[in-house]
């Protein structure tokens, strides 16, 4: 993912957090922050090691960024998304991660109809 489609500093994760607001289900939760004046998307991700060891979060953060990179097209412009992902994430496959992503952010309304 391009370095300007994503969130790093602490400052804009906890501005995603305080001011956006949040969707779940039992894999993830996204926070959502429109952002003013942003012509794109940016995306941040957060895995806790909780879930795993450091194989498993990046291959949970590698599904999670390709199956965006699917969905860009449907994804609002101009917004912030915060993506954490939960234990049950650890056991999913890429197909899975993005089924399970797209039904989130449907659940959240950022998800654009075909």
């Amino acid at each position: 993912m391009k370095k300007e489609l994503r969130v790093k500093k602490n400052k804009e994760f906890q501005e995603a957090f305080q001011k956006g607001y949040s969707f779940a289900n039992r894999q993830f939760v996204v926070y959502s922050l429109k952002k003013e004046g942003q012509e794109n998307f940016r995306i941040g991700l957060s895995v806790s090691k909780k879930i795993g060891n450091a194989v498993t979060r990046n291959q949970i953060k590698r599904n999670i960024r390709q199956a965006l990179f699917e969905l860009k097209d449907q994804l609002q412009a101009g917004n912030d998304y915060i993506i954490i992902a939960r234990k049950p994430a650890a056991e999913m496959d890429f197909f899975e991660v993005k089924k399970s992503l797209t039904h989130v952010l449907k659940v959240g309304k950022v998800l654009k109809k075909r």
